[in-house]
């Protein structure tokens, strides 16, 4: 196998001149360095990777804690951030934690032994904001707040439910069920003792509750009745289909006449309402709320929020990037300013409304996307 020995002697120079051209660190003239290259082509040398790595105290690994891949949201987000951090020179390792017996703690202790750079969290997690603060490694979250001085990159879920609101206040909507996970499980910091007021809006994890929540405020103030379907945990998607059925058991003159939901919910809706010979959007109007490939795969077009996924990983890679840059040249981790918000994410993505054929009086609505 060639060595750095056998370039160094092919190349008339030192080995340590090798090594510094192979690592990229010191100076080396132009001369030396064409020379070492020269002889590294003909050679066929390829540098150890993880020896170079070891040598930078880096292993240009990022884990990624998803709840779980076989969700269409999370295998959307998870492409296009793979795709992201290659462009920052950064390999993905994926954890589903659905799938995984110790969820997000073997990573956790793989980064604290440095086996990675850096951790993307955007699972469920019952750690307190203590536990993540005192990991002192390069985090982001991604629609989590982790704890204070930890960047959190989310889209904009109160833009997402004004967008719904508006939509289905324009089109006569008058009795509108969400479906969607446990809602406790959205008031984490409440069930914990750590807030008084559960369903405020700015005291939660959870930021993609503010859709909802934003949705309720909406419709209420246009005085639309409502009210929230539990289906179950993201990952369960016999809920989602129970969930539809026993919503779509009130569909009728006087009953329910919309429906919000994930992709995943409004597919099933769709294609149960079908079955049923439910007219959409004439008697049953559907809304999903995420944008991936199954609003056009259900069977008709759907109306979707749509969350902008390239925009999203292009900023959560770029802020891996930069706290994994921060650790290495030693600075200090950025901290919040004393009139942040806590429990909003540090990024918003703004999120668009696109319009199908699940929704009537498209047309109405076109110029609020």
């Amino acid at each position: 196998m060639v060595g750095m020995r056998d370039v160094a002697k092919k190349a008339g120079v030192s080995l340590s001149t090798v090594s510094l051209v192979v690592n990229g660190t010191g100076y080396v003239s132009d001369d030396m360095r064409d020379r070492v290259q020269r002889a590294m082509s003909a050679l066929n040398y390829v540098p150890n990777e993880l020896a170079r790595n070891l040598y930078h105290n880096r292993t240009n690994m990022v884990g990624v804690i998803v709840p779980t891949i076989r969700h269409p949201f999370f295998a959307t987000f998870t492409a296009n951030l793979q795709h992201a951090l290659a462009g920052q020179g950064l390999s993905t390792m994926l954890c589903s934690t659905a799938d995984a017996e110790n969820g997000e703690a073997e990573y956790v202790e793989m980064l604290r032994r440095h086996i990675m750079d850096g951790i993307v969290m955007s699972a469920h997690t019952a750690h307190t904001p203590d536990y993540w603060t005192s990991i002192r490694r390069p985090i982001v979250a991604f629609d989590r707040v982790l704890g204070e001085g930890i960047a959190s990159v989310g889209s904009d879920h109160e833009q997402g439910g004004r967008l719904i609101a508006d939509l289905l206040i324009r089109t006569g909507a008058r009795h509108v069920v969400m479906i969607g996970g446990p809602r406790d499980q959205f008031f984490d910091l409440a069930a914990r003792g750590e807030v008084e007021d559960a369903f405020d809006l700015e005291k939660t994890t959870f930021p993609t509750v503010r859709y909802y929540l934003t949705l309720e405020q909406e419709l209420t103030k246009a005085g639309i009745r409502y009210e929230y379907v539990e289906a179950g945990e993201v990952m369960d998607f016999d809920g989602y289909h129970r969930a539809v059925n026993e919503t779509l058991d009130r569909v009728g003159p006087d009953g329910v006449d919309a429906v919000v939901s994930s992709d995943i919910g409004a597919s099933f809706c769709v294609r149960e309402a079908l079955q049923r010979g439910i007219g959409i959007p004439r008697d049953l109007q559907i809304v999903a709320y995420d944008g991936t490939y199954l609003t056009d795969l259900a069977g008709m077009r759907m109306t979707a929020v749509v969350q902008d996924f390239v925009g999203i990983a292009q900023s959560v890679a770029d802020h891996i990037t930069q706290v994994i840059v921060n650790e290495d040249a030693g600075a200090a981790k950025a901290s919040l300013k004393k009139d942040d918000n806590p429990f909003e994410p540090s990024v918003l993505i703004p999120v668009t409304l696109a319009l199908g054929d699940t929704t009537r009086a498209a047309s109405a609505a076109a110029d609020h996307s």
